[in-house]
């Protein structure tokens, strides 16, 4: 039996259009229910949550232990890597579950916290902020693993370093065996008493990436809680299994994850060595909502490592004698090329052709425009979506190639 504690939130996404009742808990225990694992879920529920958690426990064979509360916490998303808007009342936040067993998964939560004595736990403090320490709460565990990424273990040390020192960092401080740190493409550092090792992270056809960290601890937690595989290991399966789930927006079963097979990411040395590339930014700039893509592609790249030219932004609306010969320059600098193509503008088209007749990589991220319309990018091998998450991934993912 794993214990899960952490929240149960409702979460609506605008594009595409989603709207459940998971949060990391929910969503951790209906993906270990779905592997075959026996799940005890610990959380925050307000009436409907309840209603929604009651039937889904029933329905996925999990069992359900409540603390009611008047309002839970709901997360909207423009798309899957915006900030969502994070709406809840706090007047009776702050409580804490307590929680003393075999074997647990804890999440940071928004509305509380949940106190641990166990003998194995994996903690995911799930804050970008604000991430607390496993032990600040007076949690104990005598095997303890940490599952985070870069920037929570970067704030929990509070310093910048190389992620193996954070690693060893973070394991004198909490006394954990184990530390995880997810490095995007990069995969993930798994230090486990002393050693470091990595594991891949994966290419997949499809983006869903709201979730995707929350699968990732859920797969861990049962591969090294209660199957006892070595944290690397654990680590691996862990891998796929959210690949698997940002492919699919589905919940893989041994069977189903032991048949999928998706292209571990390659990164070049150059990449790994510290270089950052730089994509140039193609796409129309003239009204308001073309304005907001730019801008939000723009931020989304940076946050993903990436180094932006933006035409907008970097030369600015202009006669062709002011900017053409700039922006074709930068086409010439940069390493690869990331196209909005919805509209077909008359600029956008030019650019790509440019960067492909330079052998340039292009990603297209286009909606609305019919595969005949697209026919000549298809043709000269530009890599086409029709998902703006999974835009921005394949750009990342084509970008630490080169």
């Amino acid at each position: 039996m794993i214990a899960i504690a952490g929240g149960v939130y409702r979460e609506r996404c605008l594009r595409p259009s989603w709207e459940e009742s998971y949060g990391s808990a929910g969503r951790a225990a209906t993906a270990l229910s779905r592997f075959g694992a026996e799940v005890e879920l610990h959380s925050f529920l307000d009436s409907e949550s309840l209603f929604i958690m009651n039937n889904r426990a029933a329905l996925e064979g999990f069992k359900l232990v409540p603390t009611q509360t008047t309002q839970s916490v709901a997360f909207d998303y423009i798309h899957g890597l915006s900030t969502p808007q994070i709406s809840y009342q706090s007047a009776d936040f702050g409580t804490a579950l307590h929680i003393q067993t075999s074997r647990v998964l804890r999440f940071g939560m928004i509305e509380g916290t949940a106190v641990i004595d166990a003998e194995y736990a994996v903690y995911d403090p799930q804050s970008a902020e604000n991430p607390e320490l496993f032990t600040t709460n007076g949690s104990k565990a005598k095997h303890l693993a940490l599952v985070l990424n870069r920037n929570e273990a970067q704030r929990l040390c509070g310093c910048e370093r190389p992620p193996a020192e954070l690693a060893e960092l973070l394991a004198q401080k909490e006394g954990a065996e184990v530390v995880i740190i997810k490095m995007g493409p990069l995969g993930a550092l798994v230090y486990e008493r002393g050693e470091i090792t990595s594991i891949p992270a994966y290419g997949t056809k499809r983006v869903w990436k709201i979730g995707s960290g929350d699968t990732f601890a859920a797969h861990f937690a049962y591969a090294w809680l209660e199957q006892g595989q070595k944290a690397r290991e654990a680590a691996a399966i862990a891998s796929r299994a959210t690949a698997f789930y940002c492919e699919t927006q589905g919940y893989p079963t041994p069977k189903l994850l032991a048949k999928y097979t998706p292209e571990p990411l390659q990164a070049s040395d150059r990449y790994r060595n510290g270089y950052t590339p730089q994509v140039y930014l193609a796409g129309p700039f003239f009204t308001l909502a073309q304005l907001w893509i730019i801008r939000e592609a723009q931020n989304d790249l940076q946050a993903m490592g990436l180094r932006v030219f933006s035409p907008y932004h970097d030369v600015g609306l202009g006669s062709a004698e002011d900017v053409v010969e700039l922006d074709l320059k930068a086409i010439q600098d940069c390493d690869l090329l990331f196209a909005i193509g919805d509209g077909l503008d008359s600029g956008t088209v030019y650019e790509i052709g440019y960067a492909r007749a330079l052998s340039k990589p292009v990603v297209l991220y286009s909606e609305n425009e019919s595969a005949q319309d697209k026919k000549m990018m298809e043709g000269s091998d530009c890599r086409i979506c029709d998902d703006y998450v999974t835009s921005i991934y394949q750009t990342v993912w084509e970008a630490i190639k080169l």
